[in-house]
This record gives structure tokens, sequence and C-alpha cells, in this order.
């Protein structure tokens, strides 16, 4: 077995073999199909993407025997010297900016770049972090790659192209790499996998791919160090999870499952079982907030997995769509919009355990909390039929009332009318909402006479008795006697004694 990193065994050698940047190789190979190559390129892009591999294959494709070529042959002295593991040649000088980006050696390049090559084609510089040349250096470059010779070309590669001047940027063919979708990467690794002849669980390359965030040399370095810590019975997901510090699916399906059914002591267990693991408060902040992510995704699109928005096993999935019916859509959303302020909450924390139990405490009672986010995964709980906890003092909230529980009590010491009936929690929904629509909203009228109520509601013609009044009316003196109190101007309708 080579002790060569996994992403140096397995680097492109052409650009048939460089995954997720379809965007840049196709139009590539069609200029060296078409024989319109430019002299200068930017190649930039996040880390680990193919941005310094690609500008190798270029210069590979460039120099072949049978090139300028989008296939090289891999059996010419030029393609042999740039192969994978080759010992490089003479004129494709690639150049480290971070450690040579002064104008010194910005000279020197000049200097020696007139000169021909030694037995190719053509002379290619390859830049690698071109972000880190000094103005100086780029203004000293300028001159020779505005007009270089015929035999002279330059491939830039940085992660930072706003950095490069822009003089120099104009007079380049700007390719920009990005990261790589996570199916494609999961099944570049799985292929990786089979051809080390290692077995892997299931559930290991989703870890693998998030780890690595896109990067595919990130993504190989994290494989490379699973691989060479497997046993017997190869990488198991066990090993994964402890060595790269993520949260095992189970505490996250214990803690959703009781965030579901309102269940407190099963919620602060699992945080007692996550100190008590060794685990980071923050991780299992952070992985408890990407479950949540995928069953809000996974509740709005019920095929989101067969979309590729979510990425885990068969078996997975199937439990996350029941742990999603199992939420109401404003619990759920509720709930992920409280763990993400903790997370946020918890940089710098000098307690990170109790700012976790006070993330569960305030997704676990939203009867302490009347906000309209709260109310409402209250009534989602309610039309569940879920029960959960409230606090000292705070009663069960067992029946929500109706529109004709809120109408008016008469001023005149008359009762007022019945209101049509329509109660529950849909018609607190809708009252909360605000929306015009709210059961139980009578127009807005002049009070009544003796017995009659504020707003129209009550007196002897009940809701809707009377016409409604122009806004900002006030009703005329009542005919009743003298001790009878003065009308007052009409007031709010039903539905707006709910509103915020």
């Amino acid at each position: 077995m080579s002790s060569l990193a996994l992403y140096r065994r397995y680097r492109p050698e052409s650009f048939a073999e460089v995954i997720g940047q379809e965007h840049v190789t196709d139009p590539l190979q069609q200029a060296l199909r078409n024989n319109r190559v430019n002299h200068a390129y930017l190649f930039s892009g996040p880390r680990g993407c193919g941005k310094t591999t690609s500008a190798r294959i270029l210069a590979r494709c460039l120099n072949c025997e049978e090139g300028p070529t989008p296939t090289p042959c891999g059996t010419c002295q030029s393609c042999q010297d740039l192969a994978r593991n080759g010992p490089g040649s003479i004129d494709v000088i690639e150049i480290d900016a971070a450690s040579h980006g002064g104008v010194d050696d910005a000279r020197d390049l000049r200097e020696k770049a007139f000169f021909g090559p030694a037995r190719s084609r053509y002379k290619i510089y390859i830049i690698d972090e071109a972000h880190m040349v000094t103005s100086a250096g780029f203004n000293a470059l300028l001159k020779v790659v505005e007009e270089p010779p015929e035999h002279l070309k330059f491939i830039f590669a940085t992660t930072e192209p706003e950095k490069v001047i822009g003089t120099i940027r104009s007079r380049t063919h700007h390719y920009p790499f990005r990261l790589v979708p996570p199916g494609t990467l999961r099944e570049y690794l799985g292929e990786v996998c089979q051809k080390e002849d290692i077995p892997v669980e299931e559930g290991v390359l989703p870890l693998v791919v998030r780890a690595g965030a896109g990067s595919v040399r990130d993504s190989m370095s994290v494989m490379d160090q699973l691989l060479a810590g497997a046993g017997a019975d190869g990488v198991t997901y066990a090993m994964a999870t402890s060595l790269l510090g993520y949260t095992d699916g189970s505490l996250l399906d214990s803690v959703v499952e009781a965030f579901s059914s309102g269940n407190g002591s099963a919620a602060f267990e699992v945080v007692d079982r996550v100190i008590e693991g060794g685990n980071d408060p923050r991780r299992f902040v952070a992985d408890l907030l990407e479950r949540l992510r995928d069953l809000v995704i996974l509740a709005a699109v019920p095929d989101a997995a067969e979309k590729g928005l979510i990425d885990a096993p068969a078996d997975v999935i199937e439990r996350m769509q029941a742990q999603a019916r199992s939420f109401g859509a404003a619990e759920l959303s509720r709930a992920a919009d409280i763990v993400n302020e903790g997370l946020t909450e918890m940089r710098g924390a000098t307690s990170p355990r109790l700012q976790l139990e006070l993330i569960c405490a305030r997704v676990l009672l939203p009867t302490a909390y009347g906000d309209e986010r709260s109310v409402m995964a209250r009534l989602d709980r309610l039309e569940r039929g879920v029960s959960f906890s409230t606090g000292a003092g705070a009663p069960a909230m067992e029946y929500v009332p109706g529109a004709e529980a809120h109408a008016g009590a008469g001023i005149g010491g008359g009762g007022g009318a019945s209101v049509p009936p329509g109660g529950g929690a849909a018609a607190a929904r809708a009252a909360v909402r605000g929306g015009p629509g709210t059961p139980g909203a009578a127009p807005e009228g002049p009070a009544g006479g003796p017995g009659g109520s504020v707003g129209g509601h009550g007196g002897p013609g009940g809701p809707g008795a009377f016409p409604a009044a122009p806004s900002g009316a006030v009703s005329a003196p009542p005919s009743a006697p003298p001790s009878a109190p003065a009308s007052v101007p009409s007031g709010p309708a039903a539905g707006d004694h709910f509103q915020e």
C-alpha cells in the first residue's frame, strides 16, 4: 500500500477525470479542439476544488506531442513528465506566489520568460496563490502578460480573484471553479473506497462529504484518515462519528422525538448523554440544527431526497420523514428558529451545557412565551392532541375559546346577544393571524341604547343589527334616562382583540 496521500494518489490526469467542474472543463476542451487557446488564464474558486490540477492538465494538453488536444496521449515524454507522479517538466514552471510574490521575483520571471522552451511546444508558468503577489509584482508582470511571445502561456490560480489587480484580470480568461455538489462527491468517494478495497458502512460517506464541505481535497483527506484507521470490519459509522466529532444519529433522533411529543424528561436525558459522552454541546446544537433543517425541507418538499435536496441513506430519510410528520408546520419552524438563535448565543458562552438546556426548555415550553410564533406552535400541538408541560402556576391549555367568548359585554348592564359558533383551534388560529375573516367579527356600528354594547356587539339586534358607522363616528346620545351612561366611540371588531 502506497504511503502517498489519497488526494495525490487519485489526482486527475485529464479533464474527463475532473468532477463537478463541467462548466470549466467543457469550454477549455472545446477551445483546445478549435485551437483557440488564450495566452493567459485565471482560475479562481474555493480551496481543493481543482484549480491547480486543472492548470497542470491544461499544460499537459498544450505540450502533448499530439496537441494541442483535449485528450493528452499519456505516452509522449511531455505527458509522462506531467503525469500524476511524474518528475515534472522543465518547460512547465510552478511558482508559489505566497513565497515568491515580490517585485524582485516578478522581474526575475519576466527576464526568463522570453527564453524559448527547452523541448516542449510552450513555456507555461502556473502561478499558484496569485492573490499573494504584491501590487508592484503585478505591475512588473503587466507588460509580459499583456504582450507575451508566442511560446509563453500564463495560468493564475487563486482563491481570492478580487485581490488580483484589474489590469491583470482584464488580460486573462477567467474561469470560476465551484464547490462540488454532495451527491457527486459522495459517488466519487464511493468509487475511491472500492478501489482501495476497504468496506465502508452506510452513513459514513455523508459524514465525510459534510466534513469536506464541497472541497474534493478536504473530503479526500478526511477519507484518507478514516481508511488509515480502519479495522478488519472496515470503516464503521461509530468510528466515523467519534473521529470526526459529529453527533451520533440516535441522539438526534431521541431529542427530535422528545420535542415532537413534548417529553421534557427524554429531552434532558439526551442532554445528559451528550455531556457524559464527552461530546461538544456546540457541535450537538449545530448537528441538531442540520437535522431540523432537513425536517423543514421534508415537510415542505416530501420528495426532497429524490430531488437531491437531502443527502442521507434511505433508512435515515425514512426515519426523518416520520419525524417531519410528527411536527406541526409552525412548531417545526419555531424549533429551528430557537435552535439557530441558541447556536449564535453559544459562541463564546462560558457554560455551554446551560445554554443547551435553555434551548431545549424554550422549544419544549411554548406556553412560556406570548409571541405569535409560540401561540401557533401551541395550536399545532392542540390539533395533534399532544399534551405538554407548563410552568408552575401556568394552567394547561386544553381549550381554545371561540369568538363568542370574546364578544364585548354590554355597557348598560344588558347581556350581549349570541355570536355564531365556530370556536376551537381553527378559530383561534385565524384570530391570532388577525385576518379579515376572523370568526365572530361583527360589523362596526353605534352602540345600542340601554343594554347596548361597544362595537355593535350585543343589544337587542344582535351582531350586525346596525349598519356600519363611518370611521371615527361617535354614536348619538342615548335616549335612555339621564342616569344611563353615555355612548362611546365604536370599538374594534372582535377579531382585533387578538391582534398584536
